[in-house]
Parts: structure tokens; C-alpha cells; sequence
């Protein structure tokens, strides 16, 4: 089973692929490819931030959710 990348190395992923998009002689078929790489990339992060997220709420004492 392959490791999950960290938050910061899915970032700098997304950070190569951005650039990678940016280049000049980049082909048609090759910036869909990145494109679709990239929205996965970002989806993970968006997906990893919304259970961090989740894990700092707490119960007050009657029983709703706060922030930590």
C-alpha cells in the first residue's frame, strides 16, 4: 500500500505542478494530464484541512460543538 503524502509534501506536489503548467512548451494532451493531477492534489489537501478541521471541535458542557 503506497504512503499518504504529507500536507506539506502534497503542497510542494502542487507547487511542481503548477509550474510544470506554466511551462511554454508544455502540450495539449500533457496540461490535462497536470490539470487533472493538480484538482486530485487539491482535493486531498481540501479533504486532509476539513478533517483537521473536524478534530478541533469539541463538546461544551451542553453537548454542542465548539471550537478548541
Amino acid at each position: 500500500m503506497a504512503k499518504e503524502l504529507t500536507l506539506e509534501q502534497t503542497f510542494d506536489k502542487l507547487e511542481d505542478t503548477i509550474g510544470r503548467l506554466q511551462q511554454e512548451d508544455i502540450s495539449l494532451e500533457e496540461s490535462f494530464q497536470l490539470y487533472k493531477e493538480g484538482m486530485k492534489l487539491i482535493q486531498s489537501c481540501n479533504d486532509r484541512i476539513d478533517r483537521v478541521e473536524k478534530e478541533v471541535l469539541k463538546l461544551n458542557k451542553n453537548g454542542e460543538l465548539d471550537e478548541f
